[in-house]
């Protein structure tokens, strides 16, 4: 049996005794702050950024890509738009606002005329100060139409141009960049990685408010070679775009790289896709349809053309996209050195040792279909429909769990979605059909019934054979299918500094899956309550449940059977002022992790956050210092980090040690803007660090990252 350790340490003391000092300190500081409120809409939501980052990271050990996410904020950022004259496609981009609020607000301007000011949002139904704090960074309200008569002058005068350059690395010597022999090397070629360690990021993009965006994007990951070698062209991976939006009819237009969202998600949906979170009525996707991609996903993305065009209640999207992507090659044509079959699609983007550059760009991609959508105030109604061909043949090495995955070189997947608002009843939903007949459906309501209290529901059923590779729906795991659940959720605002959030999604696998040999079961259940007593303060404690059935394989079995395991996570978490430029953070998580056969994980974190930014001053920065204590990388726990612009850290906390880093900011000019980060991990029980071509021979395992970002 593994059994926690007592937290006894003098690190562990000397912490809780700080961070009871910063909670007695922020309880006395509350009163004076509640008297004396600020304005500070920055740190409300960069906080619920944070947290919607933390919840995909945390439901997923996939290394995602963030930055098409941070990068659209921050051109909202850049140009807010006008609340009197957006449109609720506009308006679904901003990740801060529902269906329900978003018709709401239109309504409101419809029947009223326009807003007078922004403040006039709190006499809009759903909108509370908490959700006009989060969007005022990047809205504003004018009585000006502001339309913009288009001209090659005009764009290039009031265009925007921003280039980004980035360095990363890690400073221990990893073992796949320690000296061999040649012998060595030609013996296991696999055993070294290619290139250098550095991490090399290169981004140009130019923007005309959010009409014309075009950039190139290049990545050069550590291990991958650089004008040498396998890359005589520099970098590893490089991305372009062209679009246009809102052009008479043409509402869209993209060139080169782009994504596609549409639905739910059910049927095709590039790029992030948020699901179960602390947002227990955030359910609902809002699809944006084709748009740029600036990311460096080497895999999941359209390399082609993209076009929406329409009028007042139709539009028509079309696209169609080419381009090779990582495939595991099974067999090589001997006469053409080409591959005739693959086993699985990669999906890392990683090119540093020989095997990984033959699995490179090995699989031909060929995607092409369109969508269609009527809407008006209240009805949305949308059809999908694709097909994906690939050049080589997906033959899964499958297993017993995993067989009704698709295999082959072609499949088609259709799809037909609705949303529709009545009063403050938001009903949506998307069913999808793959070309072996294979149903998927999902159904939802949110319910606004009172400005203190909304519901949400959710029913799926997503059948074993499902087949869709480009599908990002609501669900419990990655793949999306064999899953039947029913989700609830509801927030409460029984006072208008307590909130009370909570959710329970009650889901069955009808067939295997990797970790039960039979059909189970299970249920995700999550509840927080926050109190936020200022606009400066505010804290929350969670409590989450996850119990899934899974096999019990102990020896002792004469028959392995179905056995519970229970994940519980306890977080208190307060973030406070101390001054009008310095901020501090607080959070303590203890997780249990209970598996078959009386095997028990524990583990805890807790850390320290303390930011400064003062106004007018070229100078800001964040620190932290974390200590955690884990059994066992099962029961590993997750905190967001502080990064350069653009970029985002948010490193799982497993074993025992500390970890500290600090994120610099110096803005030189209106022009310039440089970043540094520095990060250290200290491990107090352990003397390699992790495994294989990463693994570290020490205790210490440190990383630094520069940026220089140039506006013109």
């Amino acid at each position: 049996m593994i059994t926690g350790r007592s937290m006894r340490n003098k690190t562990s003391i000397l912490f809780f005794s700080f961070t009871a000092l910063m909670l007695f300190f922020c309880c006395f500081h509350i009163t004076v702050q509640a008297q004396t409120p600020i304005d500070t809409s920055n740190n409300n939501k960069q906080e619920e950024i944070d947290q919607k980052i933390e919840d995909i990271a945390t439901s997923t050990d996939a290394e995602l890509d963030y930055s098409d996410l941070l990068d659209q904020l921050k051109q909202f950022e850049d140009h807010p738009l006008n609340l009197n004259t957006a449109t609720a496609e506009d308006l679904r981009q901003l990740i801060f606002l529902n269906d329900i609020q978003i018709n709401n607000l239109l309504e409101h301007i419809r029947r009223n005329g326009k807003l007078m000011a922004i403040y006039e949002l709190q006499a809009i139904d759903g909108f509370s100060l908490d959700v006009i704090y989060k969007i005022l960074p990047y809205v504003y309200v004018s009585g000006d139409e502001n339309k913009r008569h288009f001209s090659l002058k005009e764009m290039f005068t009031y265009g925007n141009n921003i280039l980004i350059m980035r360095y990363g690395q890690v400073l221990q010597q990893e073992v796949g960049f320690s000296p061999i022999t040649d012998s060595a090397l030609a013996a296991s070629p696999n055993s070294r990685y290619l290139g250098s360690p550095e991490k090399l990021y290169l981004k140009y993009r130019f923007t005309y408010y959010n009409n014309i965006s075009w950039g190139v994007t290049a990545e050069k990951d550590a291990g991958e070679e650089f004008f040498k070698g396998s890359q005589k062209n520099g970098f590893d991976f490089y991305s372009a775009h062209f679009c246009v939006r809102n052009i008479g009819m043409v509402k869209t237009l993209a060139i080169g790289d782009y994504q596609v969202q549409f639905g739910q998600g059910l049927t095709l949906w590039s790029g992030l896709g948020f699901g179960k979170s602390s947002d227990a009525t955030g359910i609902k996707k809002s699809a944006q349809g084709i748009l740029p991609f600036t990311s460096v996903d080497e895999n999941k993305f359209m390399r082609g053309i993209g076009t929406t065009i329409g009028n007042k209640h139709f539009d028509l999207s079309l696209f169609y996209s080419s381009h090779k992507v990582d495939g595991n090659v099974a067999a090589i044509d001997t006469l053409n050195n080409e591959a005739t079959l693959i086993s699985a699609l990669q999906e890392t983007g990683y090119h540093t040792i020989p095997s990984e550059m033959a699995d490179k760009h090995s699989v031909a991609e060929t995607i092409y279909g369109g969508h269609f959508t009527y809407s008006n105030r209240h009805l949305i109604l949308g059809a999908t429909g694709y097909k994906t061909v690939f050049g080589t043949e997906l033959n899964r090495n499958l297993q017993l769990y995993s067989q009704y995955q698709f295999e082959g070189k072609e499949n088609s997947n259709l799809g037909v979605d609705y949303s529709y608002i009545f009063r403050n009843f938001n009903f949506f939903g998307e069913v999808g059909r793959s070309e072996n007949g294979a149903i998927a459906y999902l159904n939802g309501v949110l319910l606004s019934l009172d400005p203190r209290f909304s519901i949400s529901v959710l029913h799926r059923n997503y059948a074993k054979d499902y087949q869709d590779l480009l599908s990002t729906a609501f669900a419990e795991n990655s793949t999306i299918a064999n899953e039947k659940a029913l989700y609830i959720g509801f927030v409460a605002k029984p006072h208008r500094f307590w909130t009370l959030t909570a959710y329970l999604d009650n889901f069955h696998f009808p067939w295997m899956t990797y970790l039960a040999d039979a059909p189970s079961r299970g249920y995700d259940g999550l509840a927080q309550i926050n109190y936020k007593p200022s606009k400066k303060v505010e804290m929350y404690f969670r409590y989450r449940q996850q119990n899934k059935q899974v096999t019990n394989t102990s020896p002792d079995n004469m028959i392995n059977f179905l056995d519970n395991s229970v994940k519980q996570n306890f977080r208190f978490n307060i973030v406070y002022p101390v001054t009008q430029s310095f901020s501090m953070k607080n959070r303590v998580e203890f997780m249990n992790y209970q598996l078959p056969g009386n095997i028990t994980y524990h583990g805890y974190l807790m850390y320290q956050d303390i930011s400064y930014k003062k106004m007018r001053c070229p100078i800001s920065f964040s620190f932290r210092y974390a200590i955690f204590d884990s059994d066992s990388y099962s029961a590993a726990l997750y905190a967001f980090e502080d990064d350069v612009l653009y970029s985002s850290s948010f490193p799982s906390y497993y074993y025992k040690g500390s970890r500290a880093y600090l994120t610099l900011h110096y803005k030189i000019n209106r022009h310039f803007d440089f970043w540094f980060r520095y990060a250290e991990t200290y491990y107090s029980n352990k003397n390699i660090i992790s495994s294989g071509l990463t693994q570290i021979n020490g205790n210490v395992k440190s990383d630094i990252k520069g940026e220089l970002i140039l506006k013109f």
